[in-house]
Formats: C-alpha cells, structure tokens, sequence
C-alpha cells in the first residue's frame, strides 16, 4: 500500500485509535480496584478528620475500625434501618435526589476518650457544582466538633477556600440549635459581623467578600442535611432524660 496516500493514513490513524484506546482501557480497568481502595481510605480520613484525628490515608482504616463505633442508616422519622451498610452503600449524591422519606441519612458515631461524636455527610450546591463534606456534633447534640469541605468546581481563591484550614476552624464550637432546641444551622456570611470569630452562640460563621453564592450553598447544606437528623437527635434526648429521671427515682426511693 502506498503509505503517501490518503487511504494509508486513514488507516493508519484508526488503528492508532483504537490500540490507545484499548491500553487506556486495560490501564483504567486494571487499576480500578486500588483507586476505589483509595477512595475508601480518603472517606474514612475525612471522617476521622472532623473529630480532630489526622492521619495520612493509609494509616485510616486502621483508626477508623478503632474510632468509630456505629454506622448507622437514619430514617426521616428518627428510626434506623439496621438492614443498610451506610459506609458501602450509601452515596448521598443519590440519595439526594429521592423523596426525604424514602431517603437513608448516614451517621457516623465515634468514641474518643469516652465522649461521643456524631459524624453527618452532608452536601450541597454551590455556584458552578456540588460542594460537600462532614461535619461532626459533640454529645451535647449541639455543639460542632469539626467539620471538612470540599467542591468539584469553585472558584479558586473565593468559593474554592471553603476547603482551607482558616475557614474550618471557624466552625468549632459554634451551636447549631437554639436553646429550645430548634434548628438554627449556621449560616456562612460575608458580613464580617465577628471577624475574630469570638460568638459562638450567633449561629454565624464569617467568610469572604465575592463568593455569595458558596456561601449560601454551605449555609443550605448544613441546615438541610442536619433537619433529617433532628428527630433521631431528640429520641437521643428523651431516652437520656428518661434515664436521668429514673436514677433521680431509684435515689430517692432508697432515701426513703
């Protein structure tokens, strides 16, 4: 065949196609097990990260079997359905897009030095794509522990530091409800209110001027995401309440 002629080279570059195709294919498949491996790892070191453990992500499972307690797959109504591996089978991005009531709300219980923390996924949308994360509520079922974000396509230098040590650090120890405990989330302003970050009772964290949208997106996610937790929370309540009311009982009978 006449390698100046056209036909050649149209050949030619329909078999280069295809053998480039096929060993991207092959490279693809054949590390397919170990990028769903590390996936898995990064889940697990974000989780952890929201109760202020670090660690590199191959040293997170190991921690996280440690860590974490329970996994629960909450229902709209408060129960648990103990038939989900929320972990494996649980994508919230799903999820999202089912009725409420037919939806599972992944929980995360980890125990560190004897005290409670209760870890919610959470996610959201931002201005170009969806934005998303963790955050974690000490045993009060109030306060926030930590919390980690994260984005497919903010814009760098605004709606991208959402990701950044600076902003995260903002939300510890903020409350997320009032004091009749009703959900007041917290919203992420651009108002610099409380630049020092001092009020932890405002329900407010401050951010950056130019990223508006980000910041009603993080603000939306977070009260979302929480309010299906919000009758699991209060049977927590109320079955703690009932048990203090029944050593304060037990007590007082043996005085008498």
């Amino acid at each position: 065949m006449n390698r100046d002629s056209n036909l050649y080279t149209f050949i030619f570059a329909a078999l280069m196609v295809v053998v480039v195709a096929s060993v991207l294919a092959f490279t693809s498949q054949s590390l397919k097990d170990l990028q769903n491996d590390n996936i898995r790892k990064e889940k697990m070191q974000n989780i952890l990260s929201t109760v202020g453990i670090e660690i590199d992500r191959d040293g997170a499972e190991d921690l996280f079997n440690d860590y974490i307690k329970e996994q629960l797959a909450v229902q709209n109504d408060g129960s648990i359905d103990s038939s989900v591996n929320v972990f494996r089978d649980v994508k919230l991005a799903l999820e999202l897009k089912k009725p409420a009531d037919n939806q599972d709300f992944p929980l995360y219980v980890a125990e560190i030095d004897q005290e409670k923390f209760y870890i919610i996924p959470i996610r959201g949308n931002g201005l170009w794509n969806a934005i998303f994360g963790y955050i974690s509520i000490k045993d009060d079922l109030n306060t926030i522990k930590g919390v980690v974000f994260d984005h497919v396509g903010e814009t760098a230098g605004l709606g991208a530091e959402i990701t950044q040590d600076w902003f995260k650090e903002r939300f510890i120890d903020e409350k997320l409800f009032d004091s009749e405990y009703n959900l007041m989330g917290i919203k992420v302003s651009k108002t610099n209110n409380d630049p020092s970050n001092l009020d932890k009772l405002d329900h407010e964290v401050d951010f950056i001027s130019g990223a508006t949208i980000t910041c009603d997106g993080v603000t939306d996610m977070i009260k979302e995401r929480i309010g299906h937790y919000v009758p699991y929370f209060k049977s927590i309540k109320e079955s703690e309440n009932a048990m203090a009311f029944s050593s304060i009982s037990n007590i007082e009978s043996n005085i008498n």
